[in-house]
């Protein structure tokens, strides 16, 4: 698993953008072994956190792009469609898009600190036209507070990576599939609005 930090700061910044665009790919297993690897002299901190940073807006910015050309129009019939899927009807996505609109911004902020919702917000911020600007910077502080926090959770650690790795696998897998479990049980018991 940790091969990658072989590539060193490259292969930080393709796998942030990775973990972006193909969650759950683990930011919080990325980022700390970059920081055991800072803490062992290998790596520099503030680059770390830096190129981390980068890989996050350059991840997020290709959910956002995909919402924005998508487009808020063409979603109501994408919901009518495949609602079960998405486990919401129309109803929801106007009260999302109500406190997107009041929101918008800090619930961007906000959902950089989550380990299950990071990506996915960068979709409505496309979908709901927020400012391509104004989601660059909501999303750099974002990602910059919480890389410099799991840079420093690894730093502080300075454990081996052979002991990093024998413990993280299995929790990642254990997060993945409750992630889909979750879902799944979403989608067998979830209803219209109009039948509930």
């Amino acid at each position: 698993m940790t091969n990658w930090l072989d590539w060193g700061y490259l292969g930080i910044f393709l796998l942030m953008v990775l973990e972006n665009v193909i969650p759950p790919v683990p930011s919080e297993v990325i980022m700390s072994l970059g920081g055991i690897a800072a803490g062992q002299g290998k790596m520099d901190f503030t680059l770390l956190v830096l190129v981390g940073t980068l890989g996050c807006i350059f991840g997020n910015l290709f959910w956002y792009e995909i919402g924005l050309r998508f487009g808020y129009q063409r979603l109501k019939p994408a919901v009518d469609r495949w609602g079960r899927w998405l486990t919401m009807d129309w109803e929801d996505v106007e009260k999302l898009r109500g406190f997107f609109d009041r929101w918008g911004g800090i619930t961007v902020l906000v959902f950089r600190f989550m380990p299950i919702g990071r990506t996915v917000i960068s979709i409505p911020a496309g979908l709901l036209q927020m400012p391509r600007w104004r989601f660059i910077v909501y999303t750099t502080i974002g990602s910059a507070i919480w890389n410099t926090m799991l840079v420093g959770v690894g730093f502080w650690l300075g454990t081996n990576f052979e002991t990093i790795d024998h413990w993280i696998a299995p929790v990642v897998t254990a997060i993945i599939v409750a992630v889909i479990g979750l879902y799944v049980w979403r989608v067998l018991t979830w209803k219209p609005r109009s039948q509930r």
